[in-house]
């Protein structure tokens, strides 16, 4: 059984002890976050009125439904079906209170986010890895996460400095009996850096002592909050493993009909090249065109037809073919790998011809003859004709 299902049993076996019982507590008189008669109380959540707001952890719903009185539309989550049996016994309906039995981090999977998520004392029994980046997408934009957690234990333990479960001893209300339960209980840093992965910016970390000086127990109350904008990840430095290729075809189309240029390869091809960080498709082709054959035009004399895409030997090649309206200048060669550059009309095409070339030709004009591997044309507007 692994941790976080021996802890769902141990919970179901204190509610069932307690439905046995018919112990029926009074309604909260004062908020706390783990230690009674100890602040801070309900004000660190902030007014929840008219907020939509998670509960973690919601055991019997007595907070959830505190919160609900003052306006809150509020869902109260617990993962032991026997404490969700007392819940809904208790609040069976209850305005703005929403109680489930669910696995926490399933539910912030598929539930819409919320303004405010907050749990009072449980989320230590749920692993930190699983549950923050559901809980880090589960609030909105500029909502916040409170919670608090275990510091000290009652024999003077403090937290731990690494991110793994350790055994802890929960006495369960109303029982006699001790339960071995595992759960995460780490450094106000630790916390923080998890979070921190996650995209939220820690607000405050407050220190719950009990007010009894024989009694080591201590708690942290968290306050989070996800920022207003969407962060980005940072690409990794390492090289990625070719998967595209891009760059662009030019059209030049005049009276004596399109440019192309002999390769080195053999094949006549249209001029082109990839496409530089920062640069436009028009732009790139303007630079490819006065680079290879000497001809000189303007990004805003080029109109960029669409995309190709196709996909060679495991690699995406993506190809963007431009038609140049107007340009100045003589074809000349300007680079060692292609020369030749001549006007071909469009009736006796050179041959063999490089199939990006290809494709772009046809792709700018669908009925010419051209035979070459298929590949998916998206057009942003209007082909130029000639």
């Amino acid at each position: 059984m692994t941790t976080e299902k021996a802890t769902v049993e141990t919970w179901n076996t204190y509610g069932n002890h307690q439905l046995a019982r018919g112990l029926e507590l009074p309604e909260l008189d004062r908020w706390n976050w783990g230690i009674p008669d100890t602040g801070p109380g309900i004000e660190a959540l902030g007014d929840v009125k008219g907020l939509r707001v998670l509960d973690l952890g919601s055991g019997l719903g007595r907070h959830a439904a505190h919160l609900a009185a003052r306006g809150a539309d509020i869902t109260a989550v617990d993962a032991s079906p026997a404490q969700h049996q007392r819940a809904i016994s208790r609040y069976p309906d209850t305005p703005g209170l929403h109680l489930l039995c669910a696995d926490a981090e399933a539910h912030l999977r598929n539930a819409d986010p919320y303004d405010l998520i907050y749990s009072v004392c449980s989320m230590p029994y749920l692993d930190p890895d699983r549950l923050l980046p559901a809980l880090a997408n589960g609030l909105k934009p500029g909502g916040r996460l409170v919670f608090s957690a275990l510091h000290t234990n009652s024999h003077g333990n403090g937290p731990s400095t690494e991110v793994t479960p350790r055994p802890e001893i929960l006495r369960l209300p109303g029982t006699a009996e001790d339960h071995p339960v595992d759960m995460w209980v780490l450094t106000p840093q630790l916390w923080e850096d998890l979070l921190v992965q996650q995209g939220l910016t820690m607000e405050a970390v407050t220190a719950i002592d009990s007010p009894k000086p024989d009694n080591h127990v201590s708690y942290r109350l968290y306050a989070a909050r996800r920022p207003e904008r969407v962060p980005s990840r940072p690409r990794t430095s390492a090289p990625p493993a070719p998967n595209t290729a891009l760059g662009v075809g030019v059209i030049v189309h005049g009276p004596a009909g399109v440019l192309l240029g002999r390769h080195r390869r053999r094949t006549w091809e249209l001029a082109g090249g990839t496409v530089e960080p920062g640069e436009t498709f028009a732009e790139a082709a303007v630079r490819e065109l006065q680079e290879e054959a000497g001809l000189v035009a303007e990004p805003e004399d080029a109109q960029v037809l669409g995309t190709l895409l196709d996909r060679v030997g495991g690699v995406v090649r993506l190809t963007v073919p431009v038609h140049i309206i107007r340009w100045s200048g003589v074809p000349r060669q300007r680079e060692e790998a292609i020369g030749s550059w001549r006007f071909w009309p469009l009736s006796a095409l050179p041959q063999p011809l490089f199939v990006p070339s290809a494709q772009c030709l046809t792709a700018w004009q669908p009925a010419l003859p051209l035979d070459h591997p298929p590949a998916h044309f998206q057009p942003y507007g209007k082909p130029g004709r000639p």
